[in-house]
């Protein structure tokens, strides 16, 4: 099918690359023009300079188009830009880290013009390309089906599903990110208390030999296989870890639900904990327990 893809930073090129090799035609815009430059030359698809333009080139009906924008406002503003352009039974797919709640507010703004929103929830990251996306998609039945040739296209076998009505792609997909947060954070515990014990463990030996046979294998760990082959000690890195927003959403969502999540919301809070390079509270811990302890403190600058 034909499909607009609005949206080329990692993802959605290597997506629409993969749409063009999979036989579908992709009109792909990007308000970088050197970055619509290198996908039309990468992948074959048609450039637009314009929203306008995109939607002009697709002739299909319904016309769909897929955003692969940031989150938040440039999603909301690309929505409701769309939706003055595309027409009744014309369809968006939000395919980024939407909030699930924002993502129903929008489905509603859509839905009021006759244009079907549909979220997928998009997990693949920079080996989506090689290896395809998993895809959480909610939405109107009509919708979801009109875009399946796309889904089908994008995921690897049994690696898409039609998760829900609107809301629920985005929702399953903040809960998958929610799930990784843990994941990533047991890895990182695991392999710090090895590097500190007395065996000089090679790291990469241990991740690859974990990858075989254990039931802590996944594909996290062979990435940690090729992350210590290019650099055994990870000097290069800093201990610093961001998030998107998708782990708070989900602890968030685990309070409104009266779900315990110690994990999830333990490994946020370990990602916050990274990100200062001296704590305050832990200064006071320590002056406090000189004041009743007389333990000793490290002074700044020692």
């Amino acid at each position: 099918m034909q499909l607009g893809m609005v949206g080329l930073g990692k993802m959605g090129a290597n997506m629409t690359t993969r749409l063009q090799q999979g036989g579908h035609g992709v009109v792909a815009f990007d308000r970088s023009a050197d970055a619509v430059a290198a996908t039309v030359k990468e992948s074959g698809a048609t450039g637009a300079a314009s929203l306008e333009e995109m939607v002009g080139k697709l002739t299909g009906s319904p016309k769909a188009v897929w955003i692969m924008v940031p989150s938040g406002k440039p999603t909301d503003d690309t929505i409701d830009a769309l939706c003055a352009l595309l027409g009744p039974g014309d369809i968006i797919i939000d395919g980024g880290n939407t909030n699930y709640k924002e993502g129903l507010a929008a489905y509603d703004r859509c839905k009021a013009k006759g244009v079907s929103l549909v979220d997928a929830g998009t997990s693949g990251g920079v080996w989506g390309l090689k290896e395809g996306y998993c895809l959480m998609v909610g939405g109107d039945d009509a919708a979801v089906k009109a875009c399946e040739p796309v889904f089908t296209t994008l995921a690897p076998e049994k690696g898409y599903a039609h998760v829900g009505p609107a809301g629920a792609g985005h929702f399953s997909k903040m809960v998958h990110n929610g799930v990784e947060y843990g994941m990533l954070q047991a890895y990182g515990e695991g392999f710090e208390i090895l590097e500190k014990s007395q065996f000089s463990f090679d790291m990469e030996q241990i991740s690859e030999v974990w990858c075989h046979g254990s039931v802590v294998r996944s594909w996290l760990l062979e990435l940690a296989v090729l992350a210590f082959k290019d650099d055994p000690k990870l000097a290069d890195i800093r201990g610093y870890v961001d998030d998107t927003g998708e782990g708070r959403w989900t602890v968030q969502a685990a309070i409104d639900e009266n779900v315990p999540a110690p994990v999830i919301t333990l490994s946020l809070l370990a990602r916050l904990a990274s990100r200062q390079d001296e704590s305050f509270s832990a200064k006071v811990i320590a002056a406090l327990r000189n004041q009743f302890g007389g333990h000793a403190v490290k002074k700044e600058g020692a």
